[in-house]
């Protein structure tokens, strides 16, 4: 199963794409996270149903300095590349 959440708030330059690779990597997920233009970070990960949710939880809360005021959970097709590897873009 592949997933894109976009996470919105406080979200740059606070740490949380190394949390969101820190916290995928562990829990076996592949993708990507980066930062947006629009001051948003988008990620897709893929793996698990269960492992998805577990990551999708913990991007509401994010890293001590950020602030997460919304995540948009979206179905995708991206393709990954590599299901075994997470990378930060």
């Amino acid at each position: 199963m592949t997933v894109r959440y976009l996470v919105e708030g406080r979200v740059q330059g606070v740490g949380f794409r190394h949390f969101v690779f820190r916290r995928a990597t562990s829990l076996g997920l592949g993708g990507w996270v980066r930062n947006l233009s629009d001051g948003r970070v988008e990620i897709v990960a893929a793996g698990p149903a269960r492992n998805l949710e577990l990551l999708e939880a913990a991007l509401a809360t994010g890293p001590p300095h950020a602030t997460v005021t919304g995540v948009e959970k979206l179905d995708t097709s991206d393709e990954i590349d590599n299901h075994n590897r997470f990378i930060i873009r």
